[in-house]
């Protein structure tokens, strides 16, 4: 026996095909949990990170007030968006400054809210510069 033909023959016994009967009989984990329960996704954004973690604190003690079971804050990946400009005007094109934002994230998942939480959420009052993305899912 070769040594493709033994691959082969492992490779077969490792491949099982999957019946219909099966994938009917048990329904998956993730759409069953998505029967059940409305999840409310709320996204932070800021320049400043000091602003955005406060934020998200008041967001959390809002929800936590009226008992809601809140998941969070996850960090997100800093969005940097950097800028090369020249520093003179028509000679010295190797003399250049470089600049860049940094947009801080979190989001925050409040599962199944009370209308009184989303009442709450909506009165919260945030300091400037914090972007707010709110989805039912």
């Amino acid at each position: 026996m070769t040594a493709e033909e033994a691959a082969k023959k492992a490779r077969a016994t490792r491949a099982r095909p999957k019946k219909a009967d099966d994938a009917s009989a048990a329904p998956s984990p993730r759409s069953k949990k998505s029967e059940g329960t409305h999840r409310l996704r709320i996204r932070v954004r800021a320049y400043e990170h000091g602003i955005l973690d406060s934020s998200v604190k008041q967001i959390i003690d809002t929800a936590a007030r009226y008992n809601a079971e809140v998941i969070g804050p996850v960090p997100l990946p800093i969005d940097i968006k950097k800028y090369t400009v020249n520093r003179a005007a028509f000679i010295d094109k190797d003399s250049r400054e470089q600049f860049e934002m940094r947009i801080h994230k979190r989001m925050i998942d409040i599962l199944n809210p009370a209308p009184k939480v989303i009442e709450a959420l909506t009165n919260i009052d945030l300091p400037s510069g914090v972007n707010i993305d709110v989805k039912m899912m």
